[in-house]
This record gives structure tokens, C-alpha cells and sequence, in this order.
């Protein structure tokens, strides 16, 4: 661990304090005690007073500027509100703000996200204190979900495309059936083993793999191959904020040494392309961009980091990471149990898990922390690194957009095609447990690919039996012809 009398840049930023959240409350109430004791894990109430800036990425809420009621709340009602919206990863979030501190725009500032999806669920009701909009909203691209996949109605729920990418991972590994949902369902019970021991995991109940697999009742079927333990839950209180400093204002509040944590790697790829422009719809060419810079950056391979947390939305996002990150395949890259037993607050689930690989890191401060997040649908990816003893060099924050576009292959998307193509991927959609609507993105030729969907209960059947994908189907416009 750095000594008191170590030499740091004054603008160097630091970590310093993190907190969580987990009452049934109002989200700014949740966010607001979330800041305070983040505050207090500093050891620096005094931090609170002095905040200059308060960035939210934008949760399901339709909160105004939560950002202002916090800082009203705190007794910094000057900072500098900033609302990121949907769309904009959450490492974007985290490196606009060690990017600011960098820059001597700020000495101490607040990321800070969360829901109050149950406490909404269960009659509560959210009141907007604020009649203004925030000082700054951040954007999301462009190019998220094409028309055509919208026409084709496999926007939302977001596990529609996931299990799309799913079975096109299956498909590219060669995996029949039954191999890949015990592929998952194993890697989904080695998350919940560790669900298991986090006092914190909203779902922590024992999920053996057989019970994962097993669609029924309690795990209902959303699209092939996923059930609803598969998927992210999203219906819990849950916030987290981080503190971030300068080196100099961390000294100014006395904040101890021992509870600073150093930024190493902050990596976003601002480059986005919808899932059916994606030539290589089973590889995410960007998160491989932004781990070997990360490798670059550390100095050692990525699967030799001491704590993992890789964003878990769906397994597909996981087992697609593994792979780009240089992951091994029979690992378990998670701190918290990931999204679907920890909890996965709808846009804040990066600062959570980054609430809960810190301690690790201050209580081993030689070792190194790393966490993705995934952004849309494989769209944009984020990557952390995060270590409790500095190395030397100023951390690597960066958006690797041009990097991550000329490594990522591209098709054209023919809105209504008339005639034949290759099935590349399909799922099947459910209402109650009973299959209904079949998805095919298929290829039109070799740079050219269509949206479709069907009906017909026999192309259901053929889905789950691992028989469509390459097969060749006829498409009259957005349907798959039987």
C-alpha cells in the first residue's frame, strides 16, 4: 500500500468512498443514503459539503434530476448535476467524472445510480422534487435497435436478442442442444454459489443448474434458450455511489490513505451497431479491443486478475466476454452472483458491483480488480481496472470508438426482402410456457441479412431442436413463410 508521504499528482484522481442502499424507499431517498455512507466509508463526512459535481446514469425512474435532490440533500446544492441516459454505458458515466477530476473541473464528485423497482412494485409512490432539468444530459448514440428489428418485434424485452446471440454462439461452437443449455445452466449455478455467500444478493436462494435449465411455473420460459433465472432481475431497491477525488482534495478532507483506490484502466467504445448489422453475431469485437488494452495497460493477461466481476445480464453476455477477454471458459467471473441473483438494477448494476470488488481490493492491496459492463445489446462496451496500491503512470481513460469499429465486420440490412436466405440465428418467444413466435435473422447473401418472424408452430419446434440455424428459409417481407 502507498505510504503518507508518497508523491502523487495533485489532480490524480482516486476513489474514495463507496456505499450502497438497500431499503424499501424512494430511489433519491436510496440514493441520497447511498452518498452518505459512501461518505462515511471515506471517513470524511466533511466530503459531503464540498461535492462540485453529482452524475446519475439515467434508471427506469422519470425523475427529473435526482442528481439535484441529492445534492439538496447532502448540503451541496451548487454541484453540478449530470443526468447520462439510457444508452450511454455506465463505464462512460465513471470516466466522464475521473476525466473531469483529471482535468482540475472538479475536486470531489459523486457517481451515484439506483431503483425502487420493488418499493414501486409493492404501492409506492415516487414524488419529483425538482422543476428543472440537470445542468448537462449526456446522450446515447444513434443505431442502437434498426428499424427493421423493431418492425420484427425483437426490441423489447431485451431477451429476445440475447438468446439470439445465444444460439449463434451455440451454433458457431458446434453445441446440439442439451449441450448448451448444461453449459449455461452450470455457469448460471457457479453464479449462484456465489449469490449464496453475499449478504447482499437480492435472490441468494440455492438455484441448483437441473432447476435453472427446467422451464416450469416458477422459472417460466422468456425465449429459447433462456427462462426467467437466466435473465437479469431487475425488480429490487437497490442504489450505489462512489466518491471520487483528486489527490489533493482527498488530502484537504483528511480522507485516509488506506481507504483510497486507484483507477487504472477506464475504457469505453462509443461505437455502436445494431445486432443485425453484426457480421459475426456470436463475437464481440469491441470488448476484445478495449481487454487488450487493458492487458497493455496492467502489464499481464486478464484471466490472471485476482477479481473479476463480468457483466451478466444474460449468460450469452458472460460466455461472449469469456471468450474476447481471454476469460477461461470454466470460470466463474463474478464478486457479487451476478445480475440474476445479486440483483441487476435496470442501469446501475456496474456501480454496485464496484461497491462490492473495493473492499476486496483494500483489503488485498497488491492484487487488481476488473469489471465490464455491457451497454444495449453487446453495443457498447466499458471495462475497469481497478487496484488499492498505484503503479506509477496515470490511468488509462479512454473511449476506443475508432478502434472498436474497424475491428468490428458489418452487413447491410435489407428492410423488406422478398425471396430466399440462410437462417444465421432464431429464438422462439413464449407466452406462458407455450412457444408462439419465432425469430430469424437471416442472411440474404454474403454482405446482406433480414429481420423475419413466423407463427407456425413446426419452426418453433425446429428452433428447439437445434434444426434452423444454416437451414434456408423463404421471407415474404418480415415473415418467415412455412
Amino acid at each position: 500500500m502507498a505510504g503518507p508521504s508518497r508523491s502523487f499528482d495533485p489532480r490524480l484522481p482516486v476513489l474514495v468512498g463507496l456505499g450502497t442502499a438497500d431499503d424499501a424507499a424512494p430511489v433519491a431517498h436510496l440514493m441520497t443514503a447511498a452518498v452518505r455512507a459512501a461518505a462515511d466509508d471515506a471517513g470524511a463526512r466533511g466530503l459531503l459539503g464540498a461535492v462540485e459535481c453529482i452524475a446519475v446514469p439515467q434508471g427506469s425512474w422519470s425523475l427529473t434530476d435526482p442528481a439535484r435532490t441529492v445534492a439538496r440533500r447532502i448540503g451541496s446544492p451548487w454541484a453540478r448535476t449530470i443526468r447520462f441516459e439510457v444508452g450511454v454505458s455506465q463505464q462512460e458515466v465513471i470516466n466522464h467524472v475521473l476525466a473531469a477530476v483529471a482535468a482540475g473541473d472538479y475536486g470531489t464528485a459523486v457517481v451515484v445510480g439506483g431503483e425502487a423497482r420493488r418499493w414501486s412494485r409493492d404501492g409506492g409512490s415516487e414524488t419529483d422534487e425538482e422543476g428543472a432539468p440537470p445542468d448537462e444530459v449526456v446522450s446515447r448514440p444513434p443505431d442502437f435497435v434498426a428499424p427493421v428489428e423493431m418492425a420484427a418485434g425483437i426490441v423489447l424485452p431485451p431477451v429476445q436478442q440475447y438468446a439470439l446471440i445465444e444460439n449463434a454462439l451455440a451454433a458457431a461452437s458446434g453445441l446440439a442442444p442439451a449441450e448448451q443449455r448444461e453449459e449455461i445452466a452450470a455457469l448460471w449455478a457457479r453464479y449462484n454459489a456465489v449469490a449464496r455467500d453475499n449478504p447482499a444478493a437480492a435472490f441468494g436462494q440455492p438455484r441448483g443448474a437441473g432447476e435453472i435449465a427446467t422451464p416450469g411455473p416458477g422459472n417460466r420460459p422468456l425465449a429459447y434458450p433462456y427462462n426467467k433465472w437466466h435473465a437479469s432481475q431487475w425488480t429490487v431497491d437497490q442504489a450505489a455511489a462512489l466518491v471520487l477525488c483528486s489527490v489533493e482534495a482527498a488530502r484537504a478532507h483528511r480522507v485516509p490513505i488506506d481507504r483510497w483506490v486507484f483507477p487504472l484502466v477506464g475504457l469505453d467504445a462509443g461505437h455502436a451497431l445494431s445486432l443485425s448489422r453484426r457480421r459475426d453475431l456470436h463475437r464481440w469485437p469491441a470488448m476484445g479491443v478495449l481487454g487488450r488494452a487493458a492487458r497493455a495497460r496492467v502489464g499481464r493477461p486478464l484471466d490472471e486478475v485476482e477479481h473479476i466481476e463480468i457483466y451478466s445480464c444474460f449468460p450469452s453476455a458472460v460466455r461472449i466476454q469469456q471468450r474476447e477477454l481471454g476469460l477461461p471458459l470454466e470460470g466463474t467471473p463474478t464478486v457479487t452472483g451476478g445480475m440474476a441473483f445479486a440483483g441487476g438494477p435496470f442501469n446501475n448494476f456496474v456501480l454496485q458491483a464496484t461497491a462490492a470488488m473495493l473492499p476486496r481490493l483494500r483489503a488485498q492491496p497488491t492484487t487488481l480488480g476488473l469489471l465490464s459492463t455491457v451497454c444495449g445489446l453487446l453495443t457498447k462496451p466499458g471495462l475497469a481496472v481497478w487496484s488499492a496500491t498505484p503503479d506509477g503512470h496515470p490511468p488509462l481513460v479512454s473511449d476506443l470508438a475508432t478502434e472498436a469499429a474497424a475491428a468490428t465486420g458489418s452487413v447491410g440490412v435489407v428492410d423488406d426482402h422478398h425471396g430466399p436466405a440462410r437462417v444465421a440465428t432464431c429464438t422462439v418467444g413464449y407466452v406462458g410456457l407455450e412457444p408462439t413466435r419465432t425469430y430469424v435473422l437471416a442472411d440474404v447473401d454474403p454482405d446482406h441479412r433480414c429481420v423475419a418472424f413466423s407463427d407456425e408452430p413446426g419452426l418453433a419446434a425446429a428452433v428447439t431442436a437445434g434444426e434452423l440455424i444454416g437451414s434456408d428459409v423463404h421471407i415474404d417481407g418480415t415473415r418467415v413463410e412455412p
